[in-house]
């Protein structure tokens, strides 16, 4: 039970949506932009979220979008991981969105909320900072296509909200892998968790659970491609080399993700060398 009381709108259009919440933030209200809602209610239930007014995005057209439009897959903030998943439209997008939660939690949790997640995994992240996706974004001043890597680090401006994602077709039938390591399960927070395809030749990778934020390194990519080296070489190479701090807490220490991560890697790089 969420312990206060709060307002509920669900508009239908992307208009009505930000002069919603103009009007109620300039009334002094805390206004919350919603899709899936599963994290808000967690939150708010236990303290950690307080809100004066709810606006929920399902309603829009935009947020729901599940197609493929010219050249681009288009994903709607408001679709659920198990819609995408079962969709088959982007395979690496749904073979790693399907192992976030158990299918009941997939049903709820939408692309955008896993994205703009207070938790540091945000999985739904990695297919798209392979494929060089872009985010679409709504706000009160205009429209704003943003590189989707923008939303790891930077949080939307006040009033905005994430409309869309626009993935390249070009990307998204290459050969992939997908792997993930939990302390107990395959579905759960990851201790790695990884998405990996090979375009032009080359192996494109990025990880959640390694440290506090999802990530992709042009640095890591060159040492994995770097095909005059042993797979063993790589793998040890790409880790000293990361360039992130690698988390260490409840979950696993620093030197058991290390571990984890490079028995992934030599995976990786043997079953998507086979592909080429």
């Amino acid at each position: 039970m969420i312990p206060f009381n709060f307002e509920y709108f669900r508009p239908e259009t992307i208009e009505e949506a930000l002069d919603l919440y103009e009007a109620e933030w300039k009334l002094g209200k805390k206004v919350i932009f919603y899709s899936g809602g599963t994290e808000v209610i967690t939150f708010a239930r236990g303290g950690k979220l307080t809100m004066d007014v709810v606006i929920d995005l399902k309603g829009i057209p935009e947020c729901n979008t599940l197609a493929v439009e010219e050249d681009q897959l288009v994903i709607g903030s408001a679709v659920t991981l198990n819609d995408l998943a079962d969709s088959d439209l982007f395979p690496l997008a749904g073979e790693t969105v399907k192992k976030i939660a158990d299918h009941t939690s997939n049903n709820k949790i939408t692309v955008g909320g896993n994205l703009l997640s207070r938790l540091p995994y945000r999985e739904a992240m990695l297919p798209l900072l392979v494929t060089d996706a872009l985010a679409v974004t709504a706000g009160p001043k205009e429209k704003d296509i943003l590189p989707v890597e923008s939303l790891v680090k930077t949080d939307l401006p006040a009033g905005g909200f994430l409309t869309q994602i626009k993935v390249p077709l070009a990307y998204i039938q290459e050969p992939y892998l997908s792997l993930k390591r939990t302390r107990t399960s395959v579905i759960g927070y990851p201790i790695v968790s990884l998405a990996a395809l090979v375009a032009t030749g080359r192996i494109r990778i990025a990880f959640s659970g390694v440290s506090n934020l999802p990530f992709r390194s042009s640095v890591i990519e060159g040492i994995l491609n770097e095909s005059s080296l042993s797979v063993s070489e790589r793998v040890q190479k790409a880790i000293a080399k990361l360039p992130v701090q690698v988390m260490d807490d409840f979950l696993a220490s620093e030197e058991y993700r290390e571990y984890t991560l490079s028995t992934l890697l030599t995976e990786t790089i043997q079953r998507l060398e086979a592909s080429l």
